[in-house]
């Protein structure tokens, strides 16, 4: 057991990323139910919308730890907290939270005054300073080889060893380049104590991703992905790692028009071509032009399967893993920042 995993409630040290248009309350729940950490992703949903997601989820997970997920330089701190203020209520006691970016001091005082661990995906060692200052009780190292909007600018293992330097204490996780439970005892070997993992997820059987989304990060490879700026509609000032596309290619910009439509509570809302939104599975029209988030371990994941198969592969190389390690190291101290054993 890693300190994530026991900080946390969790039987494998694993966080599922609280993506947008990916990670609805199925997902979230059946993540939970195979023993790793589901989040319910609230993105940019209405605080009663959110609550109703929240209770949705905790229905299902049948008592196990999930979490939920904002993005406070989305919403903009007042509806961060309104969200937040919705939700808390309705989160089981044993859930967490987890905030993709810095939140301000009132939200993060408002996570903990609840009651819940404050996870905090940061990219840069300075936010991670922050983080914690701030009272969070895990940091998610967020490397550039993640899928989805970068926070920094440093690759994972780079970044880890940064952080842990300067917090050897800290509980900290990575996220890019996670989609095998040998990816995830590596980290863990390397001095993480778990591990976050998007791109794995998106082909998942209860992800709410496009059928088109899915295809395309199971077929692809590392090279199909790209870091660009392109899909700022939404999300300004923030590069992003997606899968190339008609638009990643053109030597021109494209005009900026209405190229699809998805539905949210029954309502179309219109989508622009370099929207930050990704295609989930209401959405129609041109998706092949939009967003797709994809981080370079897509090599990894090379097929669609339920999420607790996903969670399940995960957990049994995970173990092989550790074993294979123990026996290469015999005598080998446990790291100092793990919890050993009894």
């Amino acid at each position: 057991m890693t300190r994530l995993a026991t900080l946390l409630g969790l039987e494998l040290p694993l966080l599922q990323a609280g993506m947008g248009a990916v990670a609805g309350p199925a997902l979230c729940a059946e993540v939970s139910r195979a023993g790793a950490g589901g989040t319910l992703a609230l993105y940019k949903e209405a605080p009663a919308r959110a609550a109703r997601l929240v209770r949705e989820t905790a229905a299902a997970a049948d008592g196990r730890p999930f979490g939920v997920n904002v993005v406070p330089e989305v919403t903009g701190p007042a509806r961060c907290l309104e969200q937040l203020r919705a939700v808390l209520p309705e989160l089981p006691r044993n859930g967490f939270v987890t905030a993709f970016g810095l939140p301000a001091d009132d939200a993060a005082r408002t996570v903990r005054a609840a009651g819940h661990p404050l996870v905090v995906q940061v990219g840069t060692p300075s936010d991670a300073d922050t983080a914690l200052a701030r009272g969070a009780a895990v940091l998610v190292l967020q490397g550039t080889e993640a899928g989805g909007h970068l926070l920094g600018a440093q690759p994972v293992d780079v970044l880890l060893a940064a952080v842990r330097a300067r917090h050897p204490h800290a509980v900290l996780a990575v996220a890019g380049g996670i989609a095998t439970g040998g990816d995830l005892a590596g980290a863990v070997a390397r001095g993480a104590d778990g591990a976050m993992a998007g791109t794995l997820f998106v082909p998942a059987g209860e992800s709410t991703a496009h059928p088109e989304f899915k295809r395309r990060v199971v077929e692809a490879v590392a090279e199909d992905t790209l870091v660009t700026s392109l899909f700022a509609i939404g999300w300004p000032h923030r590069p992003h790692r997606v899968l190339r596309n008609s638009l990643t290619a053109a030597k021109e910009r494209a005009p900026a028009a209405f190229i699809a439509t998805t539905r949210v509570d029954g309502r179309p809302y219109p989508v622009a071509r370099y929207s930050a939104a990704a295609p989930g599975e209401a959405t129609t029209g041109r998706v092949e032009e939009m967003a797709m988030y994809c981080g370079r371990s897509c090599t990894r994941v090379t097929a669609a399967h339920p999420a607790a198969a996903i969670v399940a592969r995960i957990r049994q190389e995970y173990e092989d893993a550790r074993v294979l390690r123990a026996g290469s190291h015999p005598g080998t101290p446990p790291a100092p920042h793990r919890i050993q054993e009894r």
